[in-house]
């Protein structure tokens, strides 16, 4: 499980997720350049696309994305979404594409958020693996850059995509549930709240935030969809891009697991492998590793037109 934000400041764009598993699958930072190529199953060759930037898992060679962005500014991340994502067999006159393929043609191909919107309406999600030793992950994606944010859900209704006003993105069920559901914590407040339970009963409050008091603390999908999109949209901090990146992973540390706190049937203990947080606008990444020391990668540490991958292991 995981959850990604994406943070708009200043008309600058910071993304962030973490990576919420019991095993961190490899992941490094890479940066992916202009002339990488890049090879899709039903959709040919792509010698020369946009630079991209971003967490992922290296197989022969092919950068399987996490959560990256592009040289353009637009943000992308693949999140868990058991039992509701569906994929197909190829459909005729769609743009079919298997899962691990969605994440590099959008951010290869677009600048903006509304041009992947589009793109993205044309595309069917194919049931087909990387490998016969790695079988699909069921997955949603949200794809944000400064102006907009929406979700796009493989379902059995095909590929949705729905606006996301939150800027926020967990698991399970589909976004329309957690959008839904933020409607039973209207009355949260950042603030203090008046006594309301008997006039002119003296009930004095005790501490402060408690103006906050109901907001979920555990670690489900949707009480960390409420919990991060409470702490995003109340955030305060300055436009300074090193204020925003400290603001991004304060808010993910407040919905990051620690290793214990979530135990799987297998018996395996499910917990924050990294937080990630990119500056958009600079195509700068920072990696903070659940163990270990923290790590930053920019797009600017490869060629532009370059032809070979870049990759930083989380020490």
């Amino acid at each position: 499980m995981c959850t990604a934000v994406s943070l708009v400041r200043g008309g600058r764009h910071y993304f962030g997720r973490t990576l919420d598993t019991p095993h961190p699958y490899g992941a490094q930072a890479v940066v992916m350049p202009r002339r990488f190529p890049l090879r899709f199953s039903e959709m040919g060759a792509v010698d020369r696309h946009y630079a991209v930037i971003g967490m992922a898992a290296v197989e022969d060679g092919r950068p399987l994305l996490f959560d990256a962005a592009n040289e353009h500014g637009l943000c992308m991340a693949a999140l868990a979404f058991p039992g509701c994502a569906r994929y197909f067999p190829a459909v005729p006159d769609k743009d079919n594409f298997a899962p691990h393929e969605l994440m590099p043609w959008v951010l290869s191909q677009c600048v903006s958020a509304a041009q992947a919107r589009a793109m993205l309406a044309r595309v069917s999600v194919m049931d087909k693996p990387f490998s016969a030793d790695m079988p699909n992950m069921p997955l949603h994606w949200i794809i944000a850059d400064a102006h907009e944010a929406f979700a796009a859900e493989s379902t059995q209704d095909g590929l949705l995509l729905t606006d996301n006003p939150v800027r926020v993105m967990t698991n399970s069920p589909a976004l329309p549930f957690h959008l839904q559901g933020l409607r039973m914590y209207t009355a949260l407040s950042p603030a203090q709240p008046q006594p309301r339970f008997r006039p002119g009963m003296p009930l004095g409050l005790y501490s402060l935030g408690m103006g906050a008091l109901g907001l979920p603390g555990d670690l489900s999908s949707h009480s960390r969809f409420v919990r991060a999109a409470f702490l995003l949209h109340h955030s305060v901090c300055g436009d300074a891009p090193s204020a925003c990146i400290r603001q991004l992973q304060h808010v993910l540390g407040c919905v990051a697991q620690p290793r214990g706190a979530t135990l799987m049937d297998d018996g395996q203990y499910e917990y924050t492998c990294y937080a990630s947080c990119i500056d958009a606008a600079q195509g700068v990444l920072h990696v903070s590793p659940y163990d270990g020391n923290g790590l930053a990668l920019s797009l600017r540490d490869a060629e532009p037109d370059g032809e070979t991958l870049v990759c930083r292991e989380m020490a």
